[in-house]
């Protein structure tokens, strides 16, 4: 056995190789492909989002839709904590494993609780995710140990409000049920406002910290790629509970369609685009994520019902609100992440017809829900309503190309 100086400087190269310090603020390398390690967390996430849509199917009702918006919100919080904790300052060694690893921990237990969190029995939800917040405090205060002047001040902020949502989580467990769920969500504006508001009053120095990296950008796509599945899922829930007949496949397979055309809407116009590097940009590419995030799930919900009551003559009211609505809100989502965009600048000629389309779609896909067309009929109006603006994107470069070869 090595012994002596030797060995305690192999001991201690070998602990700077498996246990390095936290990267230091703007030092995150903006060329950096996702590895195995986000893209496992991201789908341990996930189950939590699945459990959110599983039981958002089963109330679609107000309360119900208000119940998954604030918990959804709230894991949505802690992905984007953990994502940009390990984007900034993470590195794929032993430390950056067994940090992933401990959110994973406190997570797994968490989506659990999700299905009773708007419940007498939400405290345990409360409880753990206070948990969740206090851990994620304690990461960034780690990291902004060594940062320099200049970003002390922000990134002790940063953690004195992420301890101050795990105080809240914690303290809200001995609410009452309704008090409780009303705490989450006041918890959850107060958390991105702030959130808004250091992005928008960084300094000019501070800057370098708050750009988009290639691989940041590409998590957020990756999530909503992920979530995107919530709506196959729907489908073959909704298949699965009823028995199958020709009209209920017919409709199952319209709706996943849909969930492609959400696809579709996204990544052909917005997604896996780096944002324009401004202070304004940056905040409202990452917040405008979170409803769009929840649209997709939602629409996924939404469409376990539209396949179980595929033989009525009308949808019922709440499946045709939260399918429409999400939809909506996905059409009106990527044209306000596409303000963000260079192609919104370079390509006026096609994002500023594109962008009064998709809205004038929007609007018309918000009609079709209050008609409440029979399930078949209102699937495929909404693929054809989706179709609008990737037909007129297709028309434009068409038009552009053959303008090129004249």
């Amino acid at each position: 056995m090595t012994s002596g100086p030797q060995g305690r400087e192999t001991w201690a190269r070998l602990r700077r190789q498996l246990w390095r310090p936290p990267r230091a603020h703007g030092e995150q390398p903006r060329h950096r492909v996702v590895g195995p390690l986000e893209l496992f967390y991201d789908l341990i996430v996930v189950v939590l989002v699945a459990q959110a849509a599983h039981h958002l199917a089963d109330h679609l009702t107000w309360h119900g839709l208000g119940e998954f918006a604030v918990v959804f919100a709230l894991v949505w919080i802690a992905w984007l904590n953990g994502t940009l904790h390990h984007d900034l300052h993470g590195h794929d060694d032993a430390r950056g494993r067994s940090l992933f690893l401990l959110q994973i921990l406190v997570l797994v237990p968490l989506g659990a609780f999700i299905p009773k969190a708007g419940g007498a029995e939400g405290a345990h939800f409360a409880v753990n995710a206070g948990i969740l917040f206090a851990v994620l405090a304690v990461l960034w205060f780690l990291a902004g140990r060594g940062s320099s002047a200049e970003f002390r001040k922000p990134t002790r902020m940063y953690v004195i409000g992420t301890a101050a949502c795990a105080a809240v989580l914690l303290g809200s467990a001995g609410l009452p049920a309704d008090t409780r769920l009303l705490t989450w969500g006041l918890l959850v504006l107060a958390y991105l406002g702030g959130f808004a508001w250091m992005t928008l009053a960084a300094a000019p120095a501070q800057e370098s910290a708050l750009a988009l990296t290639e691989a940041l950008v590409e998590r957020f796509g990756l999530l909503i790629i992920i979530v995107l599945g919530e709506t196959v899922t729907g489908v073959v829930d909704g298949l699965a509970s009823e028995p199958t007949t020709a009209m209920s496949l017919a409709v199952a397979l319209v709706a996943v369609v849909v969930g492609f055309g959400a696809w579709w809407t996204y990544f052909d116009f917005a997604g896996h685009r780096p944002p324009r590097r401004t202070r304004t940009v940056t905040a409202g590419w990452m917040l405008t994520h979170l409803p769009l995030t929840a649209a997709v799930t939602a629409m996924g919900a939404a469409m376990v019902g539209l396949v179980e009551h595929a033989h009525a003559g009308r949808t019922p009211a709440a499946t045709a609100w939260v399918l429409c609505g999400g939809v909506a809100v996905v059409l009106t989502g990527t044209m306000l992440l596409a303000t963000g965009l260079e192609a919104w600048r370079d390509e006026r000629d096609l994002y500023r017809p594109l962008a009064r389309t998709s809205l004038a779609v929007a609007l018309v896909v918000v009609a079709l829900g209050a008609a409440r067309p029979a399930p078949l009929l209102l699937g495929l109006a909404l693929v054809a309503l989706l179709g609008i603006p990737w037909g007129l994107a297709v028309a434009h470069r068409l038009g552009r190309d053959e303008t090129t070869v004249l």
